[in-house]
């Protein structure tokens, strides 16, 4: 189990940085196309502007990585849910496997009680 569970937080890594890459590319396109006309490839916003943009760019990518960290936090919560849950399901079947050979048992021995 460990090895798989590695795999997956792996795997788990890989596609949350997906998401991230994703999310950071569609706020940049979002915030470009909200920027204002441009001169020679230049901006003409003032400086006060452009420090303001920068500081709701940062905002952004710290929101989206406290998303991700949030997520993946609750991914590992669910996994170890799934093992409790497995566990548990183990444990129920190995003791319905333990009734059942008992109740066999039982009723085996009353049949061979009456012959």
């Amino acid at each position: 189990m460990d090895r798989d569970s590695r795999s997956e937080d792996t795997l788990s890594t890989i596609v949350l940085e997906n998401i991230k890459n994703k999310l950071i590319h569609a706020f940049k396109v979002t915030t470009e196309t909200r920027e204002g006309p441009q001169v020679s490839g230049c901006s003409i916003r003032p400086l006060s502007m452009s420090r303001s943009y920068q500081a709701n760019e940062e905002l952004r990518r710290a929101q989206i990585d406290g998303a991700i960290t949030w997520l993946r936090s609750e991914l590992q919560e669910m996994r170890t849910q799934d093992l409790q849950l497995a566990q548990t399901l183990l444990g129920l079947n190995t003791e319905i496997q333990r009734l059942r050979r008992e109740s066999f048992g039982a009723v085996e021995v009353e049949a061979d009680d009456q012959q």
